[in-house]
């Protein structure tokens, strides 16, 4: 629940996720929030252009991080080339992130939301869109409906169907087991 970032705050840093899971929060001005994302290992917070946080983040669990002076990351990607060309990277799979994820809010239906969700879980961290089948979910099934913009009720029962129909195991609140990567694939990209 710790803050990292805070929207609207001046922007003066950045941030890289050593270990962890923050989840990225707007919030709306009659209370309500959407989660814009989660970031894990190696994901990069707090690089925005302008001279304030567009959005909070918000430690799920334990999350140790990098903290670098926005004022001195000119003279660092100076001296190391390398990291602005990274840094674009990041900038652009982000934008690819941001894309698939108005995709979702604005077509997909519950289920294939869920899917969607599930199999991008599988694959953090694993290179070459490869998946794993057993995963860990840190955020909570609130965290999940505020991401895929559903309800809570919506989530479990999503979860639970999926759970049932054999695609995945749930073997505890925060882990999932997917035993069907292939379906779960074709159902994210509406086909099933």
């Amino acid at each position: 629940g710790t803050t990292i970032v805070a929207e609207g705050d001046p922007a003066t840093h950045f941030f890289n996720i050593s270990s962890g899971t923050a989840r990225m929060v707007k919030l709306l001005p009659d209370g309500r929030r959407q989660i814009t994302g989660f970031a894990s290992v190696g994901h990069f917070l707090g690089l925005a252009v302008s001279d304030s946080y567009s959005f909070s983040a918000e430690a799920i669990d334990t999350v140790h991080y990098c903290r670098f002076s926005r004022a001195r990351l000119r003279e660092l990607l100076d001296d190391y080339p390398a990291m602005e060309k990274r840094l674009l990277e990041v900038a652009s799979n982000e934008l690819v992130a941001a894309q698939e994820q108005m995709l979702l809010l604005g077509r997909k239906t519950a289920r294939e939301r869920m899917a969607s969700f599930l199999m991008a879980q599988s694959r953090q961290g694993v290179p070459c869109q490869q998946s794993r089948a057993k995963f860990g979910l840190p955020m909570t099934r609130g965290d999940i409906a505020d991401y895929l913009g559903l309800t809570i009720e919506t989530v479990s029962r999503t979860l639970t169907k999926l759970k049932t129909e054999g695609y995945i195991a749930i073997p505890t609140i925060s882990e999932i087991v997917v035993r069907s990567p292939e379906a779960l694939d074709e159902m994210a990209a509406g086909e099933a």
